[in-house]
């Protein structure tokens, strides 16, 4: 495979596949390599370079790492309504939580927030590669590239759904697992009719033009679908401006993104757009080809991007509990940054976290020991096992997780009706601040390492073979067969 077919990637997928002639041609021969966990604080052992944008893998994984400990806050603490705290800021309705704080709260609620940094993060790889092209003499292949990627793409991302929510399914019957997540409906009498029902919920759901983007079976997929859309959308606008030169390749993006934010409701358009201008911008500094008025922002002072930095964390915050706008304006610190919110714009907590997604991917590759940070290994895990990590950790949650916190005593209403008998098996005290109760503690011991252990499971038995399969069925539908760079 070429290499810049390699570098088309996107929402929480890795970076790295062994390649070979036929995709299928060299299955693994030990059945245990599957199973067998990763070391996920030292790596592997080996020392191996990182590539340029390892920062980026490292930040998609942090950032599925954050969706984890949202669902988990929140699950974990309904018992007491502790989404109200969570979801406001510091000091709404007099309450004063250290997890509440600026900055803070994005460890603890930081998942809606991370929705956001996956789609700079996509609209930036998945124009890396044709933005090369397009700025080498060799902009004869960008339409090439695209082809490939457009191709795979919906592979790549439906795929691994349609496996995860099939398993799943499967389980309530199989295991007699009741699923007490509010927003699933309950399942069918027998297993071939919860097959029916699961056919017809992920056909509407996988055809990305459709009003719902709700997938009944695993409701954290909902931005799958939007991530397809976005994928078209930079790569249409990509080789619509192919034969742009560059000061106006790059006016007109930016002018999407205003178009995006301030004159339609189109805020995931406007964060893969402006991956696509980062990554542009990055690939033309690399080059020393930046239009002139740009070239004085090379040497902007590292403090600038610390403030940009402490910006975003601010902003990530905003309050999410609701979208009613007059709730932004009564919490504090919030009043008259609510004036920002564009006419054109529904939800106004996706255009803050818009904006400090947007800062973070300027700051962090621009502060040296941050962007370090998401290159340690443990980071690289997280974005090698991402996307599993984004689907697996929900099914998780509403079954072992639901489970294991009924038993040290974090109760909610929903398990009185169907696990009474796990409640309060082993009740553990609930001392400690909000967010850091020993009762919700204690289970993560299993928890976190359980959710690592499946995901890598699912990264290797059917995230990998996905991608495999997606550059098998793409080479094999070809006239000629690719040549290899």
């Amino acid at each position: 495979m070429a290499r810049d077919e390699e570098q088309s990637l996107g929402l929480l997928e890795k970076d790295k596949v062994v390649e070979t002639d036929d995709a299928f041609s060299h299955p693994r021969t030990a059945f245990a390599d599957y199973f067998r966990p990763s070391r996920w604080l030292g790596g592997s052992g080996e020392s191996k370079p990182l590539r340029k944008t390892a920062w980026l893998d490292g930040l998609r994984g942090f950032a599925a790492l954050l969706v984890y400990s949202l669902h988990h806050q929140v699950w974990g603490h309904s018992g007491i309504h502790g989404e109200f705290i969570l979801e406001n800021v510091f000091g709404w309705d007099r309450q004063y939580y250290f997890v509440c704080l600026p900055g803070v709260r994005i460890l603890f609620s930081g998942g809606h927030l991370a929705v956001a940094i996956f789609y700079l993060i996509s609209g930036y790889v998945l124009t890396l590669a044709p933005l090369s092209l397009l700025q080498s003499t060799d902009s004869g292949r960008v339409a090439d590239n695209m082809a490939s990627a457009l191709f795979r793409r919906w592979i790549r991302l439906f795929l691994p759904v349609l496996v995860t929510t099939f398993v799943w399914m499967t389980l309530w019957h199989l295991l007699g697992i009741r699923n007490n997540n509010p927003i699933a409906a309950p399942p069918e009498r027998t297993w071939l009719d919860e097959v029916w029902k699961w056919y017809c919920d992920f056909k509407n759901y996988s055809f990305i033009f459709n009003d719902s983007i709700f997938n009944a079976y695993n409701d954290h997929a909902w931005s799958l679908p939007l991530e397809f859309r976005g994928s078209i959308l930079v790569w249409t606008v990509l080789l619509g401006l192919s034969r742009c030169r560059t000061n106006m390749r790059l006016i007109l993006e930016a002018s999407l993104i205003f178009y995006f934010l301030y004159i339609v409701d189109g805020w995931y358009c406007a964060a893969f757009m402006t991956g696509m201008l980062l990554c542009d911008l990055d690939l033309l500094a690399e080059k020393n080809q930046l239009p002139e008025f740009l070239e004085r922002f090379q040497n902007v002072k590292t403090w600038v991007y610390y403030v940009l930095f402490a910006i975003a964390m601010y902003l990530g915050g905003v309050p999410s509990i609701s979208n009613d706008i007059g709730h932004l304006r009564q919490s504090p610190g919030w009043g008259l940054l609510s004036y920002f919110k564009p006419q054109a714009f529904w939800d106004f907590r996706w255009f803050f976290r818009y904006w400090a997604a947007t800062l973070f991917m300027i700051a962090i590759p621009r502060i040296g020991w941050l962007k370090g940070f998401f290159e340690t290994a443990f980071c690289q895990f997280l974005g090698r096992i991402s996307y599993s990590l984004y689907l697996v950790h929900g099914p998780i949650l509403w079954s072992v997780g639901d489970r294991i916190y009924a038993a040290v005593g974090r109760i909610h209403d929903r398990q009185i009706a169907t696990i009474p008998g796990w409640m309060n098996i082993m009740p553990l005290p609930s001392w400690g601040p909000f967010g850091f109760e020993l009762n919700y503690l204690i289970p993560h011991l299993i928890l976190l390492p359980l959710t690592f252990w499946v995901a890598e499971i699912v990264t290797k038995l059917v995230d990998e073979p996905s991608l495999k399969l997606s550059r098998w069925l793409f080479n094999y539908t070809l006239a000629t067969k690719p040549s290899r760079t």
